[in-house]
């Protein structure tokens, strides 16, 4: 039997966590999760879950009508009949600010459209399955969003991340003596996040078996478990090159099958890195939010630029719609364009 994978194992816990959630939710809802598996992710299935947690728990709490049911588990059909339009806007405008068991919640609106995302797919489900009379959530407005300014790093920041991964510039002490043992570790991730644009979930994935240095390529999986191949510059290979000269030397990862390891010398975790990128572009970009996506956006934004095609950019970034992708680099778009303007004469200048 092959040994599993990193995604096989988080794959294994999310169906572990899904199932235990299950558990507190109604009954009916099994139906639905059993029905959309096929088609999707169990992560997403994770968080639809989760949604629906919120939901009942609100109409529950909330809404007279369902106030005398003893526990949300007993939610059956009958209630679900009861559910109307206004109870769904209503619970909307409940995420805004709500509180359960003392600890007080806010959702954005991205947060609060995937939310209605989930009650939409679970109300046409039960409403396409005849347990219900009628879709009611089928009637509730998509949320407008507002668009948020896209931050990234320019260029010359990016070489400011860099450098002050190796000089350690601007860490304190404790930091220092942790950045001199992870130094090439942590310049081969962020170059990495900045030389290819992958999700921080592909990287974390990564194991030493997926890279091959003769062509200068690697193996990532996407979100959905598809598999791809990317390529990186010769500057990434070069990084990748230092940091696998210094993680050889330790015998205790001869065993060990990912790329990136903790000090543990196990395979470095999603909070870590998310920690690691923090850490240094607080350095470097105080008055920038940057987390590995806006690293990700960088490298779509400088690839835009190169390339001029936004096809080539969405097949890289791994964008199954290319909708995403002309979203987020729209200025992009414009910019070039203007540039395009001064690209055509009208009057030949000896004219």
């Amino acid at each position: 039997m092959s040994e599993k994978t990193y995604f096989d194992q988080r794959n294994f816990e999310n169906n572990i966590k899904l199932r235990q959630l299950l558990k507190e939710l109604p009954i009916i809802c099994s139906d639905y999760f059993l029905g959309i598996e096929p088609r999707t992710a169990v992560l997403t299935r994770l968080g639809y879950a989760q949604d629906l947690k919120i939901f009942f728990n609100y109409l529950h709490t909330e809404c007279a009508e369902f106030v005398d049911i003893k526990d949300i588990r007993l939610f059956g059909y009958d209630h679900l009949k009861l559910v109307e339009t206004f109870h769904i806007e209503l619970f909307l405008n409940y995420l805004t600010a709500f509180e359960i068991d003392g600890v007080r919640y806010s959702n954005s609106e991205k947060t609060k459209a995937r939310k209605l995302a989930t009650i939409k797919s679970f109300f046409k489900y039960n409403y396409n399955k005849d347990r219900i009379p009628s879709d009611p959530a089928s009637k509730v407005l998509s949320l407008k969003l507002h668009d948020k300014a896209i931050i990234r790093l320019e260029s010359d920041e990016v070489s400011a991340l860099l450098n002050n991964v190796e000089d350690g510039k601007g860490l304190s002490i404790r930091q220092k003596s942790l950045q001199n043992k992870t130094k090439l570790r942590d310049i081969a991730i962020l170059t990495l996040f900045l030389g290819t644009g992958i999700r921080i979930s592909e990287l974390v994935g990564i194991d030493i078996s997926d890279i091959h240095m003769d062509v200068n390529g690697f193996k990532i999986t996407r979100k959905g478990g598809n598999q791809t191949i990317l390529y990186f510059s010769d500057e990434v290979k070069v990084a990748l090159e230092d940091y696998l000269d210094e993680r050889a030397q330790n015998p205790l990862l001869d065993n060990e099958p990912a790329l990136f390891v903790s000090l543990q010398n196990k395979r470095i975790t999603v909070r870590a890195v998310q920690n690691l990128v923090k850490k240094y572009a607080s350095i470097t970009s105080p008055l920038k939010h940057i987390t590995p996506h806006k690293l990700r956006s960088t490298y779509g934004t400088n690839l835009y630029k190169e390339t001029n095609d936004i096809y080539v950019v969405a097949e890289v970034l791994g964008h199954k719609d290319i909708n995403t992708t002309k979203k987020h680099y729209a200025a992009i778009s414009d910019d070039i364009k203007r540039a395009a303007a001064n690209k055509v004469s009208l009057r030949h200048k000896d004219e």
